[in-house]
């Protein structure tokens, strides 16, 4: 019994030795008791970084270098050239009676295209008749003081009075009759009517009247003719691209309509004037037409710029499409390709096999000529 209570008490004895002993060592910051555990690093694998057993069997070359120019491809618009069109004006006042032409209709220069009737030309006659009675009054008085003053019955001042009054009606008569022609009319031919005649040949290109419409001199033009054999292009170019735009390069112009056919033109303008929505200028071309190309028509222009850069050509077998995107394969150490993101250019117009690389691959980096036979295999 007796021994039993002396390991009772050694026991309670113990216990706040060991809890003392326990504070010390955390006092004294044992750093073994306060390392964590060692972290454990496992390494990614590179999703483009494939193994393939056979790596032989994937030819690969190197990239080239090649310099080309650098090309600019916009869409555009088909206009007329304002210079070479011409509105058609009535100098004559009055209701239209006959209407001989139509939007879109090809005419003449000298064709009838309008007819008016007009009070200016029954007032134009009014004059003109008035200016023959004056004249002839004016040279019968001036022959009477001409012959009384040789004859010595008047003196020499009333004989230039006489003479003066002549002569005005002489320039009253032939300005009233040049004003009738002008209206288009006969001096010696009573007529009311006036006809408007084209002023060029080409394709009436607007209209303003219609049968029975007033007309007023010099107002609203009827018609507008367009000479068509050369047209504009009028093309919206961003403003980061306008280095690569300058008065005098040459475009190519291609349609929809006509797709295998290619229209060469001249930059004539570049606009000084910016869209401030849309950050782009205005560039005209100057194109010939052959006949095909319609006011309106969209087309899409591509310019090519003076200056020579450097690009990468590889095969264009070996540019993988994917998800909208572009990749190429590289070797890699230990039996392995890497698929390396690029962005590709167009295929080169005298080679279709090759195609330019813009970015992503150095000249000189070797690649894998066939890069859809090599996803292949490693899809497997």
């Amino acid at each position: 019994m007796k021994s039993e209570d002396v390991k009772v008490s050694f026991l309670l004895f113990l216990a706040p030795l060991l809890l003392f002993a326990g504070a010390c060592s955390r006092a004294h910051g044992d750093p073994a008791a306060e390392a964590p555990p060692p972290a454990k690093v496992i390494t990614a694998m590179d999703a483009n970084l494939f193994t393939a057993e056979h790596p032989e069997q994937f030819p690969v070359m190197a990239a080239v270098a090649r310099a080309t120019a650098p090309e600019l491809v916009v869409t555009g618009v088909v206009n007329a050239d304002i210079a070479r069109s011409v509105p058609v004006i009535s100098l004559a006042s009055g209701r239209v009676v006959g209407v001989y032409a139509r939007l879109g209709d090809t005419v003449k220069k000298g064709q009838v295209l309008l007819r008016v009737r007009s009070d200016d030309v029954a007032g134009g006659f009014s004059d003109y008749r008035k200016a023959v009675a004056d004249e002839a009054l004016a040279r019968d008085q001036f022959e009477r003081a001409k012959d009384l003053y040789e004859h010595g019955a008047t003196a020499k001042a009333d004989l230039e009075i006489a003479q003066d009054a002549e002569d005005k009606a002489k320039v009253d008569l032939e300005t009233t009759a040049e004003h009738l022609r002008l209206l288009g009319n006969d001096p010696g031919t009573l007529n009311t009517m006036v006809d408007i005649h084209a002023p060029i040949t080409g394709v009436i290109t607007d209209q303003q009247v219609t049968n029975a419409a007033g007309v007023q001199a010099l107002g609203t033009s009827p018609f507008t003719i367009s000479d068509l054999s050369w047209v504009w292009v009028v093309c919206d170019v961003y403003e980061n691209d306008l280095p690569h735009v300058r008065i005098g390069d040459t475009a190519e112009i291609t349609t929809n309509a006509y797709p295998d056919r290619m229209f060469k033109g001249t930059v004539s303008n570049i606009g000084a004037i910016l869209d401030p929505n849309i950050r782009t200028a205005k560039v005209r071309i100057e194109v010939q037409n052959p006949g095909i190309l319609r006011l309106g028509m969209f087309v899409k222009a591509t310019f090519h710029g003076q200056t020579t850069e450097m690009h990468t050509i590889v095969p264009a077998s070996a540019v993988l499409h994917m998800h909208d995107r572009d990749f190429v394969f590289v070797p890699a150490p230990e039996n392995r390709f890497r698929r390396v993101e690029v962005v590709a250019g167009e295929l080169l117009p005298d080679d279709v096999n090759q195609q330019e690389i813009r970015s992503g691959l150095a000249p000189g980096q070797q690649v894998v000529t066939n890069a859809l036979v090599l996803d292949h295999v490693l899809a497997q």
